[in-house]
């Protein structure tokens, strides 16, 4: 009771993190250094530059699996369904589950660990609900840093799923190996997403609930719009695979339909594309972050605030203002 009285008192300040701690300690499954690691990225700390900087020679290993759809399909039980079907295989299975944000807090505002409480005391487990913050495209800002610490910290698997904003979640095409479009019936006319372009990214097609009514229709329109499309010789036709996630139903063939994926980028060599191209994107997002620090740092002396004044006077169009503003 006294070390509960004592720890009540005034909080102390953090103490600054040391990263090769951290990640020893995450990498021996310490849920605590590991949830440390991911915090730094989400604030944005002093401390991330040298973390990354130590992480680096240990990433490249995890399998990333992205799970995107419209809300209500049931992302997050076909996530812990894989979840649990992983586990079973001896894999440590790392989950960030973006949630739309609080707009008081900032903070993750369903938290996806209550939906997943059988897996919250397996130390093979790690789950982490991260805020979009109003980041467009389902995903947060601080993923592509989240993914590269728990591939580090040594998880097999790393499951991504969106927010559920509906027909805009193709960002997650970019960011993970393996890319989870979950549909289901019930849910309206299965074929509009496609005009959105968010079926196009699918690597695999999971009609999930597919113990209802509608779920063969839901099947034969994917298998329509597959038909329709081009697939050169070797290249990767995404599968259909039926799922009721609720009772485990389908997700072993799930987990099998991934792992034929996997294989295949491995072999055609894509793996290596995709990840490169994923390093380009994470580059430019950092840079123009930077830029755009640094752009407005001083507000009302910054040299953008100086040529938007003469944009808004009409002494300078747009274009020779950013001119401007890049050649310094």
């Amino acid at each position: 009771m006294a070390d509960r009285l004592v720890a009540a008192g005034p909080r102390r300040r953090r103490a600054a993190a040391d990263p090769q701690a951290l990640i020893a300690a995450a990498r021996t499954g310490d849920p605590r250094g590991l949830a440390r690691l991911v915090s730094l990225v989400e604030d944005e700390s002093a401390e991330l530059r040298p973390l990354l900087t130590a992480i680096a020679p240990l990433t490249g290993h995890a399998h990333i699996v992205g799970l995107t759809g419209a809300p209500g399909v049931g992302k997050s039980t076909v996530t812990g369904g894989l979840v649990r079907h992983y586990r079973t295989e001896g894999l440590r299975v790392g989950v960030l589950a973006v949630d739309p944000s609080s707009p008081f807090s900032g903070g993750a505002l369903l938290g996806d660990r209550v939906r997943m409480q059988e897996h919250a005391t397996d130390g093979e487990v790690f789950i982490r609900s991260m805020a979009s913050r109003g980041h467009l495209g389902g995903l947060s800002l601080a993923t592509p840093q989240a993914l590269r610490i728990l591939d580090a910290a040594g998880f097999d698997v790393v499951l991504i799923e969106t927010v559920g904003v509906g027909q805009a979640e193709v960002e997650i095409a970019s960011l993970a190996d393996s890319a989870l479009v979950v549909v289901a019936p019930g849910l309206g006319d299965s074929i509009q997403a496609a005009k959105a372009g968010i079926l196009e990214i699918a690597d695999i097609f999971v009609v999930n609930k597919s113990d209802r009514p509608g779920a063969q229709e839901v099947i034969r329109d994917l298998r329509t719009m597959l038909a329709m499309a081009s697939y050169p010789a070797g290249d990767w036709k995404p599968p259909i695979v039926s799922t009721t996630a609720a009772t485990g139903d389908g997700i072993g063939d799930l987990a099998a339909a991934i792992g034929e994926h996997q294989r295949w980028l491995a072999d055609s060599g894509l793996l290596a594309q995709r990840r490169r191209a994923r390093a380009r994107e994470e580059i430019s997002a950092i840079a123009v972050a930077e830029l755009r620090r640094r752009m407005g740092a001083l507000p009302g002396e910054s040299r953008l605030d100086e040529l938007a004044d003469r944009v808004t006077a009409g002494e300078l169009d747009p274009y020779s203002a950013a001119d401007e503003l890049i050649s310094g």
